[in-house]
């Protein structure tokens, strides 16, 4: 273990070690690290969302300057690449599969939405990449367009009948039906739940180069493993002869963890070369090629006793898939959702229903939070909803009907078992942080000013997903530093700093002599990524079981090095009792080096959680609205959060408010907008609103742990939690803020003119 009190021990605020090159222009980013020499690639894509394809002539595009290679469907045919991607498919509620059709590569036959990839160029520059696609001859006969999540409508797929994707359900239905039949109360809300684009500060990109008889690819994303076997099945070559890396990536938000076109078609064509590629898309093609979020509308209902217990719970959901099936996206807003489809809340009778249908557009699949920010949306605006129609406030609603703490471990009704909560004590420390006392006032100094102000409450819960179990490995080197080899990918959360935290604190190893060692298939056998919130938690658990394991084999050597029988590991050194002779494992690891005893300086252990984590917490947003322009802004906000045990509480808050900034991001000013013709109308930042700092509350983020029961560290994982829990809490604040003037529903996002034109339409209906 580490010296007590450390500074740089588990549960420290220790600044980030990584920023130092981040901030001085050092970072290794793709375009940073792609070879010098490698050629350039540019995707031609698809202008139209739903065409016939008659004609794709690239004769003239490979004959322009600088052309090296112009790839169709027809060449990856040609050349045995099977020009299609998989995906993950669901079972529908009658037990058939959803449905499969195929997604190209490249374009065959028809395009499907705009931006899909119909040929591929390489050329010495990149500017000579781009001529030679302008000389691309694209003919077509356009199709009808489906652009909303709606059933029926213009055909997209044979496979798939009015554009279902899947039938999912789960729950009792015919149970929840007689609670509905037989309720005091009933309340029934729709809600929309706006399409989002990721937009990392890096857009994504991959490089692909020969290595020996090897195939080096790599690209900036949220795990190498998946994709070595998906680019061996696809190129029809032997997994071993493909290495697979990850430099540091600028964010990825789910957005980049499933595999694109472009990675596929850069290897492909590194290996017709024989040379390096590199592609790095725009801003612009980003926004029409990488997966979108989120794009649903839910109708909840919620049954209650006289007592205002509820009772039942009952949602219908109608999902937009976009053109074709994502990696994981039949799974996000059905199983994922459900997940934690009844909250906070001790409901044991529940129908949740999902429909997801295809429309030509881009993919839905992650994005931060995964399924859950969408199902605690439905559930809280529902909540929010009840409580005014019932005639209660809205925090005693939520507690009347929170799961008791000492009910846990509990079973929710979808199956989830919660290990421990106390949301009580959680949404009591937060209505003190948030000053609730205060906003009376608050909100008669913002009337003074000609503001609505209203007061908006979210109590999420998340589900940690992901593979639960991990492998970490911990080598000294003969420099005298040691590498700790991770499964997980930091994709700027501040991996480097909190694994060198819990290494540090496992065997006191100086922090300073700690490197990190991740994204890379040739150093790391096997790891399940970065997604799901599960970093820290199944990482930190793995690197647990590793430190314990070097300790207990080094404690032998060391007893026989120091001429005891047996020698104990306490604060940092190994000390045989009654002696003052003590020696570190840096310094024993350097004997064992000298000793031959190399078997001692290279160890791994797998550790597999038995079961989830569960973090939540309440987030309290006061909303400001501006009646004579419909200027809408968070001008308070509140969190109180239950992560158990905290590993860096610094980077915990870090990660909270990233979360909320993307959560009000959507809520308030982010939205992705089609015509009718499947047209992308929002495809620049003049057009798209993205969330800025000047348009940012200073937020406010308190710790109230329950340490987890379900793995050694009692930590819970936090990176999506802040967007779980924000996007209820600002629209239950607008629609707070807008209902004394008699505004009765609102739904994200809640930008200028959609907020004034429903405080103007009729005059409300009230004047």
């Amino acid at each position: 273990m580490a010296q007590a009190g450390s500074k740089f021990g588990t549960s420290q605020p220790v600044r980030r070690f990584e920023d130092g090159r981040f901030l001085t222009g050092d970072g290794g980013y793709l375009d940073d690290v792609a070879p010098a020499d490698a050629a350039y690639c540019y995707v031609f894509r698809s202008s139209v969302a739903h065409a016939e394809i008659t004609e794709l002539d690239v004769s003239d595009a490979r004959a322009a300057d600088g052309v090296h290679l112009v790839l169709t469907a027809d060449d990856l045919n040609a050349a045995g690449v099977a020009n299609r991607m998989d995906a993950s498919i669901i079972e529908n509620r009658d037990g058939t599969l959803g449905a499969a059709p195929e997604r190209p590569i490249l374009a065959t036959g028809r395009v499907r939405f705009v931006g899909e990839p119909l040929a591929f160029v390489v050329a010495e520059t990149l500017a000579q990449a781009k001529d030679a696609a302008e000389l691309i001859l694209f003919d077509y006969d356009d199709l009808d367009v489906h652009v909303m999540p709606v059933l029926g409508g213009p055909q997209i797929h044979p496979e798939a009948p009015d554009n279902i994707a899947y039938d999912w359900g789960i729950g009792d239905e015919a149970a929840t039906e007689a609670v509905f039949a037989t309720a005091a109360h009933t309340t029934k809300l729709e809600i929309a739940d706006n399409r989002i684009i990721a937009n990392s500060m890096e857009p994504r990109g991959c490089f692909a180069e020969p290595e020996a008889d090897r195939l080096h690819v790599s690209f900036s994303g949220q795990g190498v493993w998946g994709f070595k076997a998906s680019c061996a099945e696809t190129l029809g070559i032997d997994p071993e002869t493909i290495r697979v890396t990850h430099p540091d990536v600028g964010g990825g938000f789910g957005m980049k963890a499933f595999d694109y076109p472009e990675y596929f078609l850069a290897a492909h064509a590194a290996r017709t070369l024989k040379r390096a590629v590199r592609w790095q898309a725009e801003r612009t093609e980003s926004m029409l090629s990488d997966n979108s979020g989120r794009d649903l509308v839910s109708t909840a209902e919620l049954a209650f006793d006289e007592n205002h217990k509820i009772i039942g719970y009952r949602v219908y959901a109608q999902s937009n898939m976009g053109a074709y099936n994502s990696g994981f996206a039949q799974y996000i807003q059905s199983d994922l959702a459900a997940k934690v489809l009844m909250g906070t809340y001790d409901v044991q009778t529940a129908y949740f229903r999902n429909v997801g249908v295809y429309t030509n557009t881009t993919q839905i699949d992650a994005y931060r939070g995964a399924g859950r920010p969408e199902a605690i949306y439905v559930l809280e605006r529902a909540i929010d909803h009840a409580a005014r129609e019932l005639g209660v406030d809205q925090l005693e609603l939520r507690r009347k009907n929170f799961i008791a703490a000492d009910k846990f471990p509990y079973t929710t009704v979808t199956g989830e078992l919660y290990d421990v909560g106390d949301f009580h004590k959680v949404l009591s420390r937060a209505e003190k942080e948030a000053d609730l006392a205060g906003f009376a006032a608050r909100k008669v100094a913002s009337k003074a000013e000609g503001k609505l102000r209203g007061l908006g409450v979210c109590y999420y819960i998340e589900s940690i997903l992901g593979d639960p179990d991990e492998t970490a490995r911990i080598e000294f080197t003969q420099d005298g530093r040691v590498n700790l080899y991770v499964g997980t990918q930091s994709n700027g959360q501040g991996h480097e700093t909190v694994y060198r935290q819990l290494l540090h604190e496992f065997t006191a190893i100086p922090v300073d002599l700690i490197d990190i060692v991740q994204g890379d298939s040739d150093r790391i056998a096997k790891g399940g990524g970065t997604g799901g919130s599960r970093s820290v938690t199944t990482q930190g658990t793995a690197t647990k079981a590793t430190a314990a394991t070097v300790i207990e084999k080094f404690r032998p050597f060391v007893a026989d090095h120091l001429g005891v029988d047996e020698v104990a590991f306490e604060d940092g050194n190994f000390r045989a009792d009654g002696s003052n002779t003590v020696m570190t494992l840096i310094e024993a690891a350097d004997v064992a080096r000298q000793a031959g005893q190399s078997d001692l300086l290279d160890t791994s252990e797998t550790t597999v959680l038995e079961g989830r984590s569960y973090p939540n917490g309440c987030h309290i947003a006061e909303m400001e609205v501006d009646p004579e322009t419909g200027v809408t802004e968070c001008v308070k906000y509140t969190v109180v959060d239950d992560f158990g045990v905290l590993m860096n509480p610094m980077l915990a808050e870090g990660q909270v408010h990233g979360g909320v900034v993307q959560g009000i991001g959507q809520a308030i000013t982010e939205h992705v907008v089609y015509d009718e013709d499947g047209q992308l109308l929002t495809a620049t930042f003049m057009d798209y609103g993205m969330p800025r700092a000047d348009t940012m509350p200073t937020i406010a983020f308190y710790s109230e742990p329950v340490p987890s029961t379900a793995n050694p560290l009692g930590m819970k994982g936090c990176g999506e939690a802040g967007t779980v829990g924000a996007l209820a809490a600002v629209a239950n604040g607008v629609l707070d803020a807008t209902w004394e003037v008699g505004l009765r529903h609102v739904d994200m996002p809640f930008t200028p003119h959609r907020v004034w034109s429903w405080l103007n339409s009729e005059k409300i209906a009230a004047e």
